[in-house]
């Protein structure tokens, strides 16, 4: 029997592995699911976009979604898809991490309380604070052998490198297993999703419920995003692409969506929008015709945006887009100091207004105002012709700056790259 969540999220290109009898259990009954989130800091980035969405068609298919955090398991780290191992965490830096997270996936999940399906946050320190080590040995380590958990691919990948395995990192899949077998035990939940690389933890799980309480648990996963061109997915130049306005502005956040190429913006709209597959095909049809257009980008940048930060927030990173992009023929004078005060998630810092009188050199300024990490790093840019200064070119390193180049006597606009801006105030 099809089952419209899993059809949906199959045309979507969000399923990769699904344990048997997992349609038939949603086709069933209203099904409790979980995704487990790291609190490794206190904001989610955009490769956590797409278990916030599988638990999002979840919930919008009538079944019931449950967030966990894991306050306990952010202490010990998780081996899988991971070359080393992960700093701890202490219990201060955990709590603010928990609140900034759980704060961001209320924005998108439904937690009200008088549906039958409302989403529940839960947090694994909740069990895990009251359970002693010889009690974990006794009532899960019995229950799955070393042999089974030295088959998965997470640890035997680990075992192989040059760093090993330590004892805590091994003990992380049964940890997680546990959670799986408390939510079942105490919730009622059946079905636990995520990405294709914890499928070994999510098994242990249903593992851990069938030897423990003689029950059957399901799973499936979606596989881990990638980008086209094999570098890694949500990294920008300046790091994670953050959820959060104050680690990365609504403008940035359009900036890397927009600047996806056809081949990631063909299947990124399926699994971070809503849109129905009749709307991405007309979508994809239309982009075909004229890819110079770039339709399928800014729909995907909107969809996103507006999801992510509001319509509000998607406006003024249109309005930056035009200001910055739009208008490159037009000279940097022509904007006014309202258009450059006003420019959402450009990175903006000061000068001294001696130095610049003073005369100095490109080079010695870009490594001063830190657009880049080094006065080499800026030099070599400069000759391959990729910096520019009120939206002309720099011509070599010998360049020099001085106080007449001010915008409305106070500014200077920077540009690295295609995509970077730079406001500085010299003062």
């Amino acid at each position: 029997m099809a089952n419209a969540f899993i059809d949906e999220l199959r045309w979507r290109g969000m399923l990769q592995d699904i344990m048997p009898g997992t349609e038939e259990q949603l086709n069933k009954e209203i099904t409790a699911a979980y995704i487990g989130f790291d609190p490794t800091a206190d904001s989610l980035h955009i490769g956590s976009l797409v278990p916030i969405l599988l638990l999002v068609h979840l919930q919008k298919a009538g079944h019931k979604p449950y967030a966990l955090i894991g306050g306990a398991t952010g202490m010990v780290g998780d081996p899988s898809g991971k070359s080393e191992e992960r700093n701890m965490l202490s219990e201060e830096v955990l709590a603010k991490n928990m609140a900034g997270v759980k704060a961001q996936l209320e924005k998108y999940l439904d937690f009200d309380p008088t549906k039958t399906n409302a989403a529940v946050m839960v947090n694994n320190f909740d069990w895990f604070k009251n359970i002693s080590f010889l009690d974990f040995i006794r009532d899960a380590g019995k229950h799955i052998t070393v042999n089974y958990m030295m088959a998965k691919d997470s640890v035997k990948k680990r075992l192989e490198s040059e760093n090993g395995m330590s004892f805590t990192e091994f003990t992380y899949q049964l940890v997680q297993g546990y959670d799986f077998y408390w939510l079942y035990k105490n919730k009622n939940c059946k079905l636990q999703m995520g990405g294709s690389d914890q499928w070994g933890n999510i098994v242990t799980g249903t593992e851990l419920i069938r030897r423990k309480e003689g029950g059957q648990a399901f799973a499936f996963t979606c596989p881990l995003i990638k980008k086209a061109d094999g570098t890694k997915f949500g990294k920008s130049e300046q790091g994670n692409i953050w959820l959060d306005t104050a680690k990365t502005s609504p403008f940035q956040f359009y900036q890397f969506w927009l600047n996806a190429s056809d081949i990631d913006a063909e299947s990124w709209i399926k699994i971070f929008t809503f849109l129905t597959r009749d709307t991405i095909q007309s979508l994809v049809d239309q982009h075909n015709q004229n890819p110079a257009e770039r339709l399928l980008q800014k729909t995907l940048a909107k969809e996103l945006t507006v999801f992510v930060h509001g319509f509000e927030e998607y406006e003024k990173a249109i309005e930056t887009t035009d200001k910055l992009f739009a208008s490159q023929n037009a000279s940097a004078e022509s904007l006014s100091e309202d258009d450059l005060n006003n420019m959402e998630g450009i990175v903006k810092t000061n000068f001294a207004k001696e130095k610049l009188a003073e005369g100095i050199d490109v080079v010695s300024f870009l490594a001063e105002t830190a657009i880049f990490p080094s006065k080499g790093e800026a030099r070599k840019t400069v000759q391959g012709g990729g910096v520019s200064i009120n939206r002309k070119k720099v011509e070599g390193p010998d360049y020099k700056l001085n106080t007449n180049l001010l915008l409305h006597e106070k500014y200077l606009l920077v540009q690295k790259g295609k995509k970077n801006y730079y406001l500085i105030s010299v003062v």
